[in-house]
C-alpha cells in the first residue's frame, strides 16, 4: 500500500453520478458498454463523405443517432452536429443522474465541455458561402456555431441549467482538461453538478487536414488500421463522439439517495516544451504528471490497478507513453508486467482528440463492474506492460488512471477511485 492519506472530513469529495455518451460504439451507456466490453470496434470505413482521393479511408463514426429524440424540434434546427451530439449526451447524463432541471437548481447546475476543434463543417460551409457567394447568401444561423462554445450554449439552452458554462481547448486534453477543471470547481463549491466531458466530430476538412500532417494510418503505406502500443502500428485513425460524466459532491449525492460510479480524486495537469504539431518524445513530463495526480488523490504507484491510455496508434505518442509507464509502476513491481492493466479504448473508437470524455465514461463503467475492456488491435505489445489484450478483463479496480498526453507536450492525468464509502479505500 502506498501513501494512502483519508480524505478529511473537511473536504469536498466528488463522485460521478451519470454517465451520458453519443459515441460510434451506440448512442447511452448500455449500447456503448455492452459493445466496449465485448471487445467490439467502431472502426470502418468512412461514409458520411469520399474519400476516394485520400490515403486514408477508415474512421469510427456516429451512425446510429437521431437527435430528434433527445432535442425539441425548436432548438433542434439551430443546432449543429456537435451540439447535437453534446445535447444528447448531455440529457443522458442528467437523467442516468436522476436530476430533474427545475428552477431551484438551475442556477447551481453547470457544463464544462472540452472540443478540440469545434464545429469544422460548420466553419468551412460558411467560409466557403461567404467567399463563392457573398455575406448576403451566408444563413445567420450558421454564425454562432462557429464558435468553440456553441455545443455547450446549445445543451444548456435545451435542458434549462444556468450554472457555470465553460468551453476547454486544450488540443488532444480538452476533456481532460475539462474535467479537471469541473472537478475542482466541485470541490470550491461553485456548483452543485456540473456536465463535464468532451466533444468532437469528424469532417471532410479536419479528415483531410490529419491525412495532410501524416498522422493518420498508413502513415507507412501498408495495411491501414488502428494498432495502440503494437509494433507494427502505422498511425492513428479519426473517431468522433460525444462522452460526458455528472459530477457533484459525495454529501450532495448521499442527500438525494444517489449510489455513485466511482469518486475523481487525484488530479495532475503539467507540461513539457513541444514543438506544437508533435508529441513529445521524453517521457519525463508524463511522470512528473502521474506522480501530482497521485500525490493529489494520497496514493503512491503501486495502489493503481488499471489504466485507460491515451495510446492511439502513432509511432511517437504510444512509444513515449509506455516508456513512462515502465518506468513509474516498474520502480515499485519487480516487473512492469505485474503492475496496473493497461487498455486503449482508441483500437475502438479512434482518436477524436476530445475523446478522454468517453473514455472517461468508460473508466467509470469499468471501475463499477470491476472489468476492463481490451486494446483492439493489439496484437505484438511493445513493452512490457500489463496489457489488456483479446477480452475484457476482470479484476478488482480500487484506483485507475485516464491518461490525457497531448502534441504539443501537454498532460493531464485523472485517478479515479472506487466508491466505498465513509473512505476511499476499506
Amino acid at each position: 500500500m502506498g501513501n494512502h492519506r483519508p480524505h478529511s472530513k473537511d473536504s469536498v469529495r466528488v463522485v460521478v453520478t451519470g454517465i451520458g455518451m453519443a459515441t460510434p460504439l451506440g448512442v447511452g451507456k448500455e449500447t456503448f458498454g455492452a459493445r466496449l466490453f465485448a471487445g467490439e470496434s467502431a472502426i470502418s470505413g468512412i461514409k458520411s463523405f469520399p474519400t476516394d482521393n485520400l490515403p486514408s479511408h477508415l474512421g469510427a463514426e456516429v451512425t446510429d443517432f437521431s437527435p430528434r429524440d433527445f432535442i425539441s424540434l425548436k432548438n433542434l434546427r439551430r443546432m449543429d452536429r456537435i451540439s447535437q451530439l453534446t445535447t444528447a449526451a448531455a440529457r443522458l447524463a442528467l437523467d442516468d443522474a436522476g436530476l430533474a432541471v427545475n428552477s431551484g437548481n438551475r442556477d447551481r447546475i453547470g457544463i464544462l465541455l472540452g472540443t478540440a476543434f469545434g464545429a469544422t463543417d460548420v466553419t468551412v460551409h460558411l467560409t466557403e458561402t461567404l467567399i463563392k457567394e457573398g455575406p448576403a447568401l451566408v444563413n445567420p444561423i450558421m454564425v454562432p456555431n462557429t464558435v468553440l462554445n456553441a455545443a455547450a450554449g446549445h445543451a444548456s439552452i435545451e435542458l434549462g441549467f444556468r450554472g457555470v458554462n465553460v468551453t476547454v481547448t486544450h488540443f488532444a486534453v480538452s476533456a481532460e482538461t475539462a474535467l479537471a477543471y469541473a472537478v475542482a470547481e466541485i470541490r470550491r463549491g461553485a456548483a452543485d453538478f456540473i456536465l463535464a466531458g468532451g466533444a468532437d466530430i469528424i469532417s471532410p476538412f479536419y479528415y483531410e487536414a490529419l491525412t495532410r500532417f501524416y498522422a493518420l494510418s498508413p502513415t507507412d503505406g501498408k495495411t491501414e488500421a488502428c494498432r495502440p502500443f503494437d509494433r507494427n502500428r502505422n498511425g492513428m485513425v479519426a473517431g468522433e463522439g460525444c462522452g460526458i460524466l455528472c459530477l457533484e459532491s459525495l454529501e450532495g449525492a448521499r442527500a438525494r439517495g444517489r449510489n455513485p460510479y466511482c469518486e475523481i480524486t487525484g488530479l495532475g495537469l503539467g507540461s513539457s516544451p513541444t514543438p506544437p504539431t508533435q508529441w513529445p518524445t521524453d517521457p519525463a513530463g508524463i511522470k512528473r504528471t502521474i506522480r501530482r495526480a497521485l500525490d493529489n488523490a494520497g496514493i503512491g504507484p503501486e495502489d493503481i490497478h488499471a489504466v485507460s491510455a491515451a495510446a492511439n496508434g502513432g509511432r511517437v505518442l504510444d512509444a513515449v507513453e509506455a516508456a513512462a509507464y515502465a518506468d513509474i509502476f516498474g520502480d515499485v513491481k519487480a516487473n512492469a508486467k505485474d503492475g496496473p492493466a493497461v487498455t486503449s479504448l482508441k483500437g475502438a473508437l479512434g482518436e477524436s482528440f476530445s475523446g478522454g470524455g468517453i473514455r472517461a465514461c468508460a473508466l467509470a463503467m469499468s471501475l463499477e463492474r470491476g472489468a476492463l475492456p481490451p486494446t483492439v488491435g493489439l496484437a505484438e505489445p511493445i513493452g512490457p506492460l500489463a496489457f489488456v489484450r483479446g477480452e475484457t478483463k476482470t479484476l478488482p479496480i480500487d484506483y485507475a488512471l485516464l491518461a490525457g498526453i497531448s502534441f504539443g507536450g501537454t498532460y493531464v492525468y485523472l485517478v479515479f477511485s472506487r466508491y466505498h464509502g465513509e473512505e476511499t479505500k476499506p
